[in-house]
């Protein structure tokens, strides 16, 4: 027989009791109010009726134009390559707060998106009161957690009453009471009396309250050195505490905030001396393969470069663009960063072949078939992920051009590019939305 029960609403705040308030959150529109570590000088409004307003405009625009401002800082900002992790390591703590609070770069190597591993030690131990945004998270989920757990045991608690009183006019529409039911009642009605306890042990539990020998009107002497062992106490040395986290760098950040921005500078971890761009993107293309390959190896669509030009090609559109391995894609899309919202976009950087050099033997079209060849699988997959997190798809695809010629003055011997722009504008990126079709959703 089907039960038919209405479905109990959840607990409210007067049943558990009020929600603790939670923590007040930082002011991140103030923390992230420059969206790159650059200095922009944007001219002031003009009010065309105003002639003030177009003097004010005038001087500005000269004063620029004569003594044109520098927007990188006048230090660059230092890091240091790693082989080991084929990442960039950021160790000055100063420089770490700059890259993330101006253009979310890098991730704290002990935490999950925030380098904030030494706030969470202080917290921890108790020198700092609050908390990081990794646990004001834990604690939402676990709010969360607790929330369901009590909706479901209302819903099984609305169940079993349904069930009961069903069972009750099911035994009084056939005239009698079964005596199971009565004891049971019985035995319920004396639990709740006594609170589940033998009234003979809750009478024996009583007792009067015992008198204390210091609750007297006298003085009591203390010894000052018990005194001053009690304010020391009160005050205890504040423990120093080091900071075993760095800031981690993608390839292509760093040589983004090199070449792109020219904020940083890029050390050799040995020598501590720095390393050039051209040297630096040959590095960065060699460590994209593994093994590492040398310089004269590189191919025209090795990661490293389908990579960058996607991820270049987002940052210079105003998208705060992240790394996207947590739900299968290349990169993620922020609108302002992850303080702020969800990623909107998950993008995915694939090669395209479709200039004439790459068919025009069988041996090249082998390979592309090859290193283009993905399954329907593959492609439903990562896009029933992103359906469920609430993204949209977004397929990349980076024209690949044929390899330099000799006759074209962009690389060296060593195989070091030395034109870097020239280089780069022989790609081209073509974006393509893709979206999951569900049948109740797009019936027209």
């Amino acid at each position: 027989m089907g039960v038919a029960f209405e479905s109990q609403a959840p607990p409210s705040q007067a049943e558990n009791g009020p929600r603790p308030p939670r923590p007040p959150r930082p002011n991140y529109n103030k923390l992230h109010a420059q969206p790159l570590p650059v200095k922009a000088y944007p001219l002031p409004p003009l009010i065309p009726h105003n002639p003030l307003s177009i003097m004010h405009v005038a001087f500005i625009y000269l004063s620029h134009l004569i003594f044109p401002p520098s927007s990188r800082p006048q230090t660059l900002l230092r890091a240091y390559f790693s082989a080991e992790t084929r990442s960039i390591h950021v160790t000055d703590e100063k420089t770490a707060r700059i890259l993330w609070e101006q253009g979310f770069f890098g991730k704290g190597s002990l935490s999950r998106s925030e380098p904030a591993w030494l706030e969470r030690e202080k917290i921890r131990q108790g020198l700092v009161l609050g908390d990081t945004s990794e646990e004001i998270t834990r604690k939402r989920r676990e709010e969360r957690k607790q929330f369901k757990n009590e909706r479901a045991r209302l819903e099984r608690e609305a169940i079993e009453v349904k069930l009961a009183e069903e069972a009750t006019d099911q035994t009084k529409s056939n005239g009698h009471i079964e005596p199971s039911v009565v004891s049971n009642v019985a035995q319920t009605g004396s639990a709740e009396e006594t609170d589940g306890r033998d009234p003979a042990s809750i009478s024996a539990n009583v007792s009067p309250e015992p008198t204390s020998s210091l609750a007297t009107d006298e003085p009591i002497a203390v010894p000052p050195s018990e005194v001053a062992s009690d304010i020391s106490s009160l005050h205890p040395p504040q423990k120093i505490i080091i900071n075993q986290e760095h800031l981690q760098l993608t390839t292509e950040e760093a040589f983004f905030l090199v070449y792109g921005l020219g904020v940083l500078e890029i050390r050799d971890p040995v020598t501590s001396q720095p390393i050039s761009t051209s040297r630096l993107f040959s590095i960065c293309r060699s460590y994209s393969y593994f093994p590492p390959q040398p310089s004269p190896s590189h191919a025209p669509d090795d990661p490293f470069l389908i990579s960058y030009v996607v991820y270049h090609h987002f940052r210079s559109l105003g998208w705060v663009v992240r790394p996207g391995i947590k739900f299968g894609v290349d990169h993620l899309l922020y609108n302002r960063g992850p303080v702020f919202t969800h990623a909107e976009f998950a993008v995915i950087a694939l090669p395209a072949y479709t200039d004439a050099y790459w068919s025009s033997n069988a041996e090249l079209r082998a390979a592309v078939k090859k290193k283009t060849k993905k399954s329907w699988w593959w492609l439903h997959c990562v896009n029933r992920v992103q359906a469920q997190v609430k993204k949209t798809l977004v397929l990349a695809y980076v024209e690949v051009p044929p390899p330099v010629s000799g006759g074209e003055d962009i690389t060296n011997e060593a195989g070091d590019v030395l034109d870097i722009g020239r280089f780069l504008k022989r790609y081209k990126v073509r974006e393509l939305i893709l979206k999951r079709w569900t049948l109740n959703r797009n019936k027209e």
